[in-house]
């Protein structure tokens, strides 16, 4: 059997005068009472190592002689691994979906090298091997892979009009569907699409032009009717601060189960860094406008 242990990011703290307390990974304090079984047995046990030193004015006591486990510290042990406090998984295996949480994914790249080079990196270090694809056979390598898939596209310019509608159809088809883009000094990264009622970039667009007196203006850009894009271009260091935002949300998308959080669009200054966040939702489906008065269906 294996020796019980902490869980990671978990720590016991001896607070002088008060005992024990146990601090979880998110930074929260937990009273630890241990009852008629000594801390320092609980310590031992959890291989959390004898008591700290005293300070240099307090009395030492004599070093207690070392006892087998007693059914007092059994039971704190196992509500330590009842809480998940505890565990006595081996070292080498990692609690689950934590060491590599896109290992089995196929990871479909495109885009500006800039911007792809850091993702990729990042995507290999949570067990992805990320391959290129060109636009045109997207939806073929897409649609056609036998395990989980994910695309990612990141652009270092306005998205190109029409560009990203086939690929939006890919997260009904199951696929993870990440990307982010830059207007003028701004990059874009859009929450990543799962499932049938993913956010798509379609979404987006509809959203921000929901959201801005200039919507005209704003289409009228995004259509092409604008001078040559000029930048600022990313830089190395914007480039990995965008691409580890982006993996961030690909992995959240990636844990099964419901999202914790509403799907956020993320902005970033590109000349400070700077970084919003706006929670957005799909648009619901709607019924098409009525046509001109006469036709079938609008009599007036």
């Amino acid at each position: 059997m294996n020796t019980p242990r902490l869980s990671a990011g978990t720590a016991l703290v001896t607070v002088p005068g008060r005992g024990l307390a146990l601090r979880t990974p998110d930074g929260t304090f937990l009273r630890v009472d241990t009852g008629d079984v000594p801390p320092r047995s609980l310590l031992r046990r959890l291989g959390a190592g004898p008591d700290p030193d005293p300070a240099p004015d307090a009395a030492v006591p004599d070093p207690e002689p070392e006892q087998e486990p007693d059914p007092g510290t059994d039971r704190l042990v196992a509500a330590f691994e009842e809480a998940g406090y505890a565990t006595r998984a081996p070292d080498s295996v990692p609690p689950p979906g934590t060491a590599a949480p896109l290992a089995g994914t196929a990871v479909l790249l495109l885009g500006d090298p800039v911007l792809t080079r850091p993702v990729a990196r990042l995507l290999r270090t949570a067990g992805a091997a990320p391959e290129p694809v060109a636009p045109g056979r997207l939806t073929e390598r897409a649609t056609g892979a036998v395990t989980r898939t994910a695309v990612v596209w990141c652009l270092d310019g306005p998205v190109p009009p029409g560009l990203w509608d086939p690929a939006d159809r890919l997260s009904r088809d199951g696929a993870l569907w990440a990307r982010c883009h830059r207007e003028g000094a701004r990059a874009w990264i859009e929450p990543t699409a799962r499932g049938p009622y993913g956010v798509t970039a379609a979404d987006i667009r509809l959203r921000r032009l929901a959201a801005t007196p200039a919507h005209r203006e704003l289409a009228a850009y995004w259509a092409g009717s604008r001078t040559a894009d000029t930048g600022p271009r990313h830089t190395e260091v914007t480039a990995a601060h965008t691409a580890a935002l982006l993996v961030h949300d690909l992995l959240a998308a990636a844990r099964p189960g419901p999202d914790p959080v509403p799907p956020v669009l993320r902005g970033v200054d590109l000349r400070d860094l700077g970084t919003t966040r706006h929670p957005v939702l799909p648009v619901p489906p709607c019924a098409p406008f009525p046509g001109p008065p006469g036709e079938p269906g609008n009599p007036r």
